[in-house]
């Protein structure tokens, strides 16, 4: 099941699901919407493969909007965004 907006408590670990189906099977990644980096099991990251996105300690500084991204080579590209609220 694919992740809907979150509300977690800072300093908690959250992880956010994105599954997708399709022939060829897509690939699948995820980015924040603004495009800026973020921090992902301490590597400063733009872009994290895979259906998981993992975030450790999560601060107020992860809060924002992020996009799932599937896609396998057959236009369009399926994005699904996901609202990370930090309390």
């Amino acid at each position: 099941m694919t992740s809907t907006d979150m509300v977690v408590r800072e300093g908690t670990n959250v992880t956010m699901v994105c599954r997708a189906t399709g022939y060829p099977e897509p690939y699948v990644m995820w980015r924040r919407e603004d495009g800026q980096e973020f921090n992902c099991n301490g590597e400063s990251v733009n872009v994290v493969d895979g259906e998981n996105l993992t975030i450790s300690k999560v601060s107020r500084l992860h809060m924002g909007a992020y996009l799932c991204i599937a896609s396998n080579g057959v236009p369009p590209s399926i994005s699904k965004r996901v609202v990370l609220m930090v309390q």
